[in-house]
């Protein structure tokens, strides 16, 4: 695996960096709090063409390898951007690869900006499909129920599922008028690999964040003194933070070659998602705990940006799946299901 970056992805890092910069500052992700949802800036987003770049040629895309969409989603990790990017990207290719004359009907009106498209991650259960990313705010969502995947028309309209995340979720209730878009096989194994991009996106996501994260940590105890000195000079925070630093390029490093792995070696791209999955999450977890606990008592206030992503970073994780179900998950796609009934639930 070649873990450098070509130029043209150097380029597409840049201008997403000099987007977000612009459109997704910290007064702006603070001002679309509670909901996490900016539509300018998503407006911006689908212009600058984030979905496009995730389907082929063939199907109106771009045709970005699974490796770009990762540089894009720990770009928007930097900067904890509201907008619904890995969930309309996962959707599309979700869409794209059911190759059916509904879902190519869908992804022209979600490619052509007309409607937001997002997936849920998890199955419906008595009717219901709990906690759907960017439920809230999408016009459609699609949702395995049972052995049928189904399209939910306009669930936009449904009340956010209160969260501290400041995530769009929504609970999404299926009505007769939900539209079956597959069933079966077919269905089950569309839904699974998208289920797997949506784990590989998340975690380069979560990359974004820790690496952020860190970031803000070093500057601060560069600036709080104590004692005479900086407090990053005290070996305790020092080491945590360089913890935290070593752990980021390990968590980056195992979401590129997750994603080289989509293409290169197939067999094992599920596997891969989800342990990128767990331990990008775990390296959030932990880096912005490590910040907002050396600002003290201000990490906690909203006037600083380090509690922004110690919200971010968990809502994101508990969403999918916490980490030990992500590496049971990664154990089930390299030895087998265990039979313990215990696939993608959290634990």
């Amino acid at each position: 695996m070649d873990v450098g970056l070509s130029d043209e992805q150097r380029q597409l890092v840049a201008s997403f960096t000099a987007l977000f910069g612009d459109a997704a500052s910290p007064s702006r992700v603070r001002a679309a709090e509670p909901l996490g949802f900016d539509p300018r800036l998503w407006n911006a987003v689908r212009d600058a063409g984030a979905v496009a770049m995730a389907v082929g040629e063939e199907d109106g895309g771009w045709g970005a390898a699974p490796l770009d969409l990762a540089l894009v989603a720990e770009v928007q990790g930097r900067f904890i951007a509201p907008a619904p990017i890995v969930e309309a990207q996962v959707a599309a290719r979700l869409l794209a690869r059911l190759d059916t004359p509904p879902a190519a009907a869908v992804l022209a009106a979600a490619l052509a900006g007309g409607r937001t498209v997002t997936l849920a991650v998890h199955p419906a259960r008595d009717g219901v499909a709990a906690l759907v990313p960017a439920g809230a705010v999408a016009d459609d969502a699609l949702v395995m129920d049972g052995d049928r995947l189904l399209l939910v028309r306009s669930p936009g309209g449904h009340a956010q599922a209160g969260n501290l995340g400041s995530m769009p979720l929504a609970d999404l209730r299926l009505g007769p008028d939900a539209e079956p878009l597959a069933s079966g096989p077919v269905a089950a194994a569309a839904y699974e690999a998208a289920l797997d991009e949506f784990l590989l996106l998340t975690a380069a996501a979560q990359v974004g964040v820790a690496a952020r994260a860190v970031e803000i940590g070093v500057g601060y105890v560069k600036e709080r003194r104590a004692f005479g000195v900086p407090i990053g000079s005290f070996q305790s925070i020092a080491h945590a933070l360089a913890d935290s630093a070593t752990a980021v390029d390990g968590a980056r490093l195992l979401s590129h070659e997750a994603a080289w792995a989509h293409d290169a070696e197939p067999e094992r791209f599920a596997e891969l998602a989800a342990m990128a999955f767990a331990f990008a999450t775990e390296t959030a977890r932990d880096a912005t705990y490590r910040a907002l606990h050396f600002h003290g008592g201000y990490g906690f206030t909203d006037e600083y940006d380090i509690q922004l992503y110690y919200r971010r970073a968990r809502a994101w994780g508990a969403v999918c799946l916490e980490p030990r179900a992500a590496y049971r998950r990664a154990a089930d796609r390299r030895y087998g299901a265990a039979q313990m009934g215990e696939q993608w639930t959290s634990a």
